[in-house]
């Protein structure tokens, strides 16, 4: 059984410890043992604070990578290699022993040596095994190397200082520990601590994990222990949970909702994440002619997920009682944490493109339970990540804040401009719904306003102002558009204007705005195009809509009855002598009439569908048993339709 409280494969690979924090030996040799002294002293010296790092003995490197499958250790006296290892680790000064597990990956044998941060550093170790003079070493990048200058200053000044996280709780005992918090995290990780068969005592994984240490003959939490393996951390550390509000319009906008996450910080990040990703809208774009459609969302998972896990992995835990604490806003998401970026860390770090140094972290061991996770990534990759996701969706540039004192760091993401009106189109229709239609109308043009090139805002606007009779209202608007700057789905106001003459009869208006309209892109917006072709007389127009996205309308109950309906037209308007091209739009419209009815579950669209269908069967001079069947089940579905009983009668007569 391993004692390792890690998973050997993510270590090798990388997955959840950072490749600056692993070395590779292909074999074992005396310059080989000095080595591994020197950069165990480096790993327990912690210079940023990462908690150290792990050296394997038996795998090869090159390029950074490990090679596989391992070398491994055969025809080596493993006992031999720790007994090497542990003498001269005697030597490091104060002396320090890592963890050596002998493993087997691959079915090689192999060395893992796990040096965690030491909690009296710095630490010194001789230069060779012979002895010689002890020197300072820490770790730069990949590489062990010795502190000197600027680098020695600041190790020195880091003398027996552990970070809160990793420091012992003197005032408890390990009893607060849930043991069955801490196997769920081992289970989780995939450790061989709790793989079946092994039978490690509770304390003893504690010890295994470094969340306890002995003090005066007995066994103390540290800190992190009480973050993340008791139910509630905030009984020791106040403000040690997450807040979610979320507003309505404005930064003075009414409180909606107010949600309190709390529980181990892993339960913590998950459940706000979950809570965060369902307030998410996801919007799926249709593009005529592409098999994929184009999907965007409010807040894309990734840059909430990195901005989250930042925030708990980097506040404070020690005297700070504020908790990490996500607004949000119909236009943004805002995440603050306490206090601001540790020293050394400036505004201009967190610009596009730029690197943020390898300073100090706050919280070693933090960090290193949720990389572990997969909650957090390597080291200096979580802002580039978010500048990238937040592009990818096609979202404004994520803002990094902090005051001069540092008391305080935001970063916010900004709403996907189209989440912006699907939040004001959202609640404009509640209001509308509601009752309150002139809200909805002040609701709208502020959101206009805000989101100037949105043509669907100025489309609901119009609408609206048509709805309450505010026909000059609806005109000045659309005419703004017209002589505006371009915007987004441009061709949502003229389909409202046009809706709007046609329900007042206002034919040659409506024709003039449809031979100027844009192409629309999604496939609804081209349906409800081709609809308005048809009711404004322009039968080509629209068949050439329908026909041309066919493929994409084909399920839809309704664009499919409206194809039928225009094809009818179409034979009733040509020319007398064209008998061929009459029946064989009417053929045509036969077979969508009686596809639409497969697809509709709509008692109304049936039979409507079932009347034109009778019509059509007429003029194709069916026989009468599919004619007069086709009007029967169109009564059926409507029996109170004047319009269904008078065609039957007069089809009766004429028969």
């Amino acid at each position: 059984m391993s004692i390792l409280p890690i998973n050997l494969d993510d270590l090798i690979n990388a997955r959840s410890v950072e490749s600056v924090r692993r070395e590779f030996k292909g074999t074992w040799s005396a310059p080989i043992l000095e080595q591994t002294v020197r950069t165990i002293s480096a790993f327990a010296n912690d210079f940023f604070n990462l908690n150290g790092g792990y050296i394997v003995i038996g795998v090869d490197e090159q390029g950074g990578l490990p090679v596989l499958p391992p070398r491994g250790l055969e025809g080596f006296n493993l006992d031999e290699i720790q007994k090497q290892i542990r003498g001269n680790c005697r030597k490091i000064d104060p002396e320090y022993q890592p963890v050596i597990a002998p493993e087997v990956y691959q079915d090689r044998q192999i060395l893992v040596i796990w040096a965690p941060a030491g909690d009296v550093r710095p630490y010194q170790a001789p230069e060779t095994t012979r002895g010689g003079e002890r020197r300072y070493y820490v770790r730069q990048g990949a590489e062990t190397v010795e502190a000197k200058g600027d680098s020695l200053t600041q190790l020195m000044a880091m003398t027996a200082k552990v970070p809160f996280d990793d420091r012992r709780s003197l005032g408890h005992t390990v009893d607060v520990i849930s043991p069955t918090l801490v196997r769920h995290f081992l289970s989780d990780i995939k450790s061989d601590l709790v793989s079946p068969g092994a039978q490690v005592a509770d304390r003893d994984l504690y010890r295994y994990m470094r969340i306890s240490a002995q003090v005066n003959g007995f066994d103390a939490p540290r800190n992190v222990a009480l973050l993340f393996f008791v139910n509630d951390p905030e009984i020791y550390f106040p403000g040690a949970r997450i807040e979610v509000v979320q507003f309505g319009d404005g930064a003075g906008g009414d409180l909606i909702e107010e949600r309190l996450f709390r529980g181990p910080l892993s339960a913590q990040i998950r459940q706000a994440l979950d809570y965060l990703d369902a307030l998410s809208t996801t919007m799926i774009r249709k593009i005529p002619r592409q098999a994929e459609a184009h999907r965007t969302v409010a807040f894309p998972y990734e840059a909430m997920e990195e901005a989250l896990v930042n925030a708990v992995y980097h506040r404070s835990y020690e005297g700070v009682p504020e908790p990490v604490k996500v607004y949000l806003y119909p236009d943004r998401m805002e995440i603050i944490s306490y206090p601001g970026p540790a020293p050394g860390i400036e505004m201009r770090h967190f610009q596009v493109g730029a690197t943020v140094p390898p300073v100090p972290s706050r919280n070693r061991r933090i960090g290193e339970f949720l990389k572990e996770l997969r909650l957090a990534e390597g080291r200096g990759t979580g802002i580039p990540k978010i500048y990238r996701k937040m592009n990818e969706n096609g979202s404004p540039r994520p803002i990094f804040e902090f005051d001069e004192s540092r008391t305080y760091f935001r970063v916010i993401l900004p709403a996907h401009p189209q989440y912006v009106v699907i939040h004001a189109l959202r609640e404009s229709a509640h209001l509308w719904a509601a009752g309150e239609r002139q809200r909805a109308v002040e609701n709208l043009e502020q959101a206009v306003s805000q989101a100037v090139n949105s043509g669907a805002l100025v489309a609901q606007l119009i609408e609206y102002h048509a709805s309450l009779g505010n026909v000059h209202a609806a005109e000045r608007l659309f005419a703004s558009v017209q002589s505006g700057a371009p915007m987004m789905d441009a061709h949502l106001p003229f389909l409202a204007m046009a809706k709007h003459y046609l329900d007042r009869s206002e034919f040659s208006k409506a024709a003039d705005l449809l031979s100027q309209v844009p192409s629309p892109t999604r496939i609804d917006d081209l349906i409800e195009l081709a609809v308005l072709y048809k009711r404004s007389g322009r039968f080509a127009d629209a068949h050439s809509v329908f026909a041309s996205n066919y493929d994409m309308i084909k399920d839809s109950a309704k664009a499919v009855h409206e194809y039928a309906q225009t094809k009818l037209k179409l034979s009733m308007t040509s020319a007398s002598r064209d008998r061929t091209t009459k029946q064989r739009l009417t053929r045509d419209a036969v077979e969508l009439l009686r596809r639409a009815i497969q697809l509709s579950d709509d008692r109304v669209r049936n039979a409507w569908c079932y009347f034109d269908l009778a019509k059509a069967l007429t003029w194709l001079k069916s026989p009468d048993t599919e004619v007069r069947q086709a009007y029967e089940k169109a009564l059926e579905l409507q029996p109170n339709e004047p319009r269904f009983r008078e065609s039957f009668e007069d089809w009766e007569q004429k028969r």
